[in-house]
């Protein structure tokens, strides 16, 4: 006998949803067309001396493109199938479209409460780049969605000498963390065969000196991975030995 509280959960029915939404698509779908014919839409036609009989109402494009928009962009920002990119641009923007949605409807409102058949120059302007502001955010989020995940970073291993120059060599992966240090260019044996080099001591100075002599590109943050000592240390050294320089030169001139 099955158990019925082992039963696989159902999904919840649609029809509530259905039943809110239409109340709410009458009153937006009169609110934006009220609000289109106090800012200037109206009837066109589209296609003079091609198809003069042909007539749009233009009115109709502010509820269809918000609300359209606002839907789809909750869709996707709310699903699971798009990129992280996709989903944070459709949250976004979805949120953006309800909120120009909701002040849409307030400013219809009111001028129509104060007996406005006109809407003032700022609000038509305003509704004005409206289709243009949802053609530019689908275009957008469609091609989020249809782009390609981000591929993950090749992994690779930088390595790390003694500061005695002699031992193993510790080998790290790159990439496996916010903690990784960044992998160096040369090869890892390269900097093992370092270690046999007979300028190659205990030295830390001495270290840091061949390198920046071989490598006078390097930074200091390479030079002291390579030498097994901090940046900070690679400086205190590479500015002794400039100040030693100087002095030298003072002293044979």
């Amino acid at each position: 006998m099955n158990d019925p509280h082992n039963d696989p959960p159902h999904a919840a029915s649609s029809w509530p949803v259905l039943l809110l939404a239409l109340p709410a698509f009458v009153a937006i779908w009169s609110g934006w067309v009220g609000l289109g014919t106090m800012t200037g839409f109206g009837v066109v036609q589209p296609l003079p001396g091609i198809w003069d009989g042909l007539r749009i109402d233009t009115r109709v494009t502010l509820p269809i493109g918000m609300e359209a928009y606002a839907a789809y962009a909750l869709s996707v920002g709310l699903g699971q199938t798009a990129t992280a990119r996709a989903q944070t641009f459709a949250r976004r923007s979805a949120v953006g479209a309800l909120i120009l949605g909701a002040a849409g409807q307030v400013a219809y409102h009111l001028m129509s409460a104060a007996g406005l058949t006109c809407a003032p120059w700022p609000v038509t302007a305003l509704v004005a780049c409206l289709p243009v502001a949802v053609l530019g955010m689908g275009a957008a989020l469609a091609h989020l969605t249809h782009a390609p995940a981000t591929p993950e970073p090749v992994t690779s291993t930088f390595a790390t000498i003694p500061a005695g120059g002699r031992g193993q060599v510790e080998v790290s992966p790159v990439g496996a963390g916010p903690s990784t240090r960044p992998a160096l260019l040369q090869p890892m044996a390269a900097y093992a065969a370092m270690a046999d080099r007979p300028d190659w001591g205990a030295d830390t100075g001495v270290r840091v000196r061949a390198l920046h002599t071989e490598h006078p590109d390097w930074t200091r943050a390479r030079i002291g991975e390579v030498a097994g000592c901090s940046a900070r240390t690679v400086r205190r050294h590479l500015h002794a030995t400039d100040a030693t320089k100087s002095t030298q030169e003072r002293e044979a001139s």
